[in-house]
């Protein structure tokens, strides 16, 4: 399962947070507790999150009911976004025009920001969560919490999709999450978004 984060201050002002560690907001915490509260009835075997204190804030509020440690790993973390980090999307695609169009474009190669490409990003996160399987027992199930855009990014390296289109796969709002799972063929998708009436995305890659 890829879980992303709970709500930042951030993210309801629309600012690309990236790899900046911006806490969770009031909202955030709350929605971390509820969705812990469902997720805990999955009995998860492994808990695994990116080191930037929103995502672990939220799996600790899921390592308290389960009473499991939360192993750190910062190839969760979301894409490194340089120049990017802090700004609204207005201010974005106002400043670099061109990156900004690339960006939506859903470029793999583009340094967002002059920072990480999409390709990297990624790369690591299909590493980080295979690595996070292989130590499941049969059958067991991994929490993995992450961030919206690399979430996504990793989906599409698990399931075989071309990097380009990976802007196919519909955003993740926070707190909700998509269980994958592995096949004899690969990566299957086989919930996307879950969550119970999860509001709108507000920025793509925070």
């Amino acid at each position: 399962m890829l879980w992303r984060h709970g709500r930042t201050e951030w993210n309801a002002a629309g600012r690309f947070q990236g790899q900046t560690d911006v806490a969770l907001d009031e909202l955030g915490r709350e929605q971390a507790q509820e969705a812990a509260a469902r997720l805990a009835a999955l009995e998860p075997d492994t808990l695994v999150s990116s080191d930037l204190q929103r995502a672990q804030d939220t799996t600790s509020a899921l390592a308290r009911l389960v009473g499991l440690d939360v192993e750190l790993d910062p190839r969760l973390r979301e894409t490194y976004a340089g120049e990017w980090q802090g700004c609204t999307t207005a201010q974005i695609a106002e400043r670099w025009p061109d990156d900004y169009k690339a960006f939506r474009a859903g470029d793999p190669l583009l340094r967002v920001g002059g920072g990480e490409t999409r390709q990297e990003v990624a790369e690591r996160m299909f590493a980080a969560v295979v690595d996070a399987a292989a130590r499941l027992p049969e059958d067991g199930l991994a929490v993995v919490t992450s961030h919206g855009g690399a979430a996504r990014l990793g989906i599409a390296a698990l399931i075989g999709m071309p990097l380009h289109r990976f802007t196919n796969i519909g955003g993740l709002s926070n707190c909700s999450w998509s269980m994958l799972r592995e096949g004899d063929d690969g990566w299957i998708l086989v919930e996307h978004n879950a969550g119970t009436l999860p509001p709108p995305v507000v920025i793509e890659e925070g």
